[in-house]
């Protein structure tokens, strides 16, 4: 059989049909790389995680196909997440990796999910009409709390100095911990008005474009950014780590190491929460110091879509949102001034 092509004048050419081979539909070893790599490694690992608790479910539960998964699979694997007493939020994710594993394998759009999220909503509501709330929060760092924290941190200790600037550089820059492990000391520059950090991708940046933010002086001496900055920046010379991760772990007698990981973040904002005596200490988490950024921001009336740039969010980010709410229930609550 041949088709008929038109060339630029219109007029149809004759060419041949083409006749594929297995090769057409072959990805290289390195194509299958660069494809796997360009998925998170946090995302990577949760997908992971939870494809290998389905599978295992699946197995359990009367032999069934993980993959292609029935709808009927898909709903009763929901459903047993939520008799367990899973967060919406984990059984959304497990929902997502699941898909994305069948999109992976070539099965776009499956398995079909409009039971699975029904049964989903319905545990949505059973959490709600019995008082549990759907989702726990880490509480914002406030600048009160944030100075009370600084303050926990003694500067006369490398601990001290590194987890200062791991509080007052995380609210500032409104950064997600992935965001500040990943910093290395050429991504941060000292200008006259404050510091310059570039980040080189994030996770809304898909494209790696990178993003510079600009972190103004502080007023208050322990959160200004520039001296937390550069008080650790010295320890880092003295050290000799003239050049790689910004932010490191400490060995015994303070020795300055490797890189930092993300949970050793979360350990260093909740320790500081503890040693200050904040309320709701134990559920600070390094998501506190971004919360915070965003909650004092909108509180000082910066406009919304420049809080959305500064913390590399969409603009109309559901969980961005949330932080403004909590914010105007209070400031321009329909009570206020009424004469109560």
């Amino acid at each position: 059989m041949e088709l008929a092509i038109p060339d630029q004048a219109g007029t149809p050419l004759t060419q041949p049909q083409p006749t594929y081979t297995d090769a057409d539909f072959t990805i290289s070893d390195s194509t299958r790389v660069r494809l796997a790599d360009s998925v998170p490694a946090n995302t990577r690992r949760a997908y992971t995680r939870q494809w290998r608790d389905f599978t295992a479910w699946c197995a359990a539960n009367g032999g069934r196909v993980p993959l292609l998964a029935t709808a009927q699979t898909f709903t009763d694997y929901v459903t047993y997440l939520a008799d367990a007493g899973y967060a919406p939020g984990s059984i959304e994710q497990a929902m997502g990796a699941i898909r994305s594993c069948h999109t992976a394998a070539g099965h776009e759009g499956q398995p079909h999910g409009r039971a699975a999220l029904k049964v989903l909503r319905q545990h949505r509501r059973h959490l709600a009409e019995n008082g549990q709330r759907h989702q726990k929060e880490a509480p914002p760092v406030t600048i009160p709390v944030l100075r009370a924290m600084v303050d926990a941190c003694p500067q006369n200790t490398v601990a001290g100095i590194r987890d200062r600037l791991v509080l007052v550089l995380g609210l500032a820059l409104m950064g997600r911990r992935s965001e500040l492990v990943a910093l290395t000391r050429a991504d941060v520059t000292q200008t006259d008005d404050g510091l310059e950090v570039a980040f080189r991708t994030s996770k809304t940046d898909k494209n790696s474009v990178g993003e510079i933010i600009a972190v103004p002086r502080g007023d208050y001496p322990l959160t200004d950014p520039v001296d937390a900055w550069l008080a650790w920046t010295r320890l880092l010379d003295e050290a000799g780590h003239h050049d790689g991760r910004l932010l490191r772990r400490l060995y015994v007698h303070d020795t300055i190491g490797r890189s930092i990981g993300g949970d050793a973040i979360n350990e260093i904002v909740r320790s500081c929460a503890i040693r200050a005596g904040v309320p709701r200490a134990q559920e600070y988490t390094a998501h506190s110091l971004r919360a915070g950024g965003a909650t004092v921001a909108y509180a000082a009336r910066v406009p919304v879509s420049i809080i959305a740039k500064h913390g590399r969010w969409s603009p109309t980010s559901p969980v961005l949102l949330r932080y403004i709410r909590a914010v105007d229930r209070w400031r321009d609550n329909a009570m206020r001034g009424v004469g109560l």
